[in-house]
């Protein structure tokens, strides 16, 4: 399900189960990966892919969710499980990088925004929030990470109006940093992890510095705007 390799200072994670789609023993795969990268020490970033090439991650997997045992996993607690995971990677202690193949769709939106930048396939795959679309309502934590993660417009239109964002929207939205072609995105996104790495030097400083962002307490939820902050400073 998911694959770990080491390509110099960059951590490469794989998602490689078809769609790629979300239950408990995927996410559980996923956090034990994020165990090794954690494990490590000195410069280094993350990357995630996918070994689809036309789904990045297709959301929640509807089937086990609803259905059968395969693969096997407790249901019950996945909810809970899932949202730890991106509150894990959002404040990882390395800088992380997302390659967007593909689709993603749901969960696979929330995990690619949960990444400091994206870069997508230039001339295919959405990501999009599609959860009002399925009659469903996204809960808080959800919405604070897209709040947090995607300016005000963009926001808007994907928790209330379930818009797909192809490459070139995404950039102009601010979804996305950057495109590439599907041949190019892989190295593209692999020289941009190796861009980064040399911030994790520091790994407390990472650490903290987004623990500030979007951790508990976070700067960017104070009720005082930045005049008032920077005047109180000392």
């Amino acid at each position: 399900m998911i694959e770990l390799e080491q390509d110099g200072e960059v951590f490469v994670l794989t998602m490689a189960a078809g769609e790629n789609r979300w239950n408990t023993t995927f996410v559980r795969e996923f956090d034990a990966a994020l165990d090794q990268v954690a494990a490590s020490s000195g410069p280094a970033a993350l990357l995630t892919r996918s070994a689809d090439a036309k789904f990045f991650s297709n959301g929640l997997d509807l089937a086990w969710a609803g259905y059968g045992e395969q693969p096997p996993g407790d249901r019950n607690v996945f909810g809970a499980e899932f949202m730890a995971l991106a509150g894990r990677l959002i404040t990882l202690e390395v800088p992380t990088v997302c390659a967007v193949n593909g689709h993603g769709f749901g969960a696979g939106f929330m995990i690619a925004l949960s990444h400091d930048e994206r870069l997508m396939r230039a001339d295919r795959g959405y990501l999009c929030a599609n959860e009002i679309e399925l009659g469903m309502t996204i809960p808080d934590a959800e919405l604070a990470l897209f709040r947090h993660k995607l300016p005000a417009a963009a926001f808007h239109q994907s928790v209330l109006l379930a818009r797909r964002w192809g490459g070139a929207d995404a950039v102009a939205a601010g979804v996305v940093q950057a495109t590439a072609s599907f041949d190019d995105l892989g190295n593209r996104a692999l020289e941009r992890a190796r861009q980064l790495a040399p911030l994790a030097r520091n790994r407390d400083a990472v650490r903290t510095m987004k623990e500030r962002l979007y951790g508990e307490n976070a700067v960017l939820n104070s009720p005082h705007g930045a005049a008032w902050l920077l005047q109180h400073a000392g």
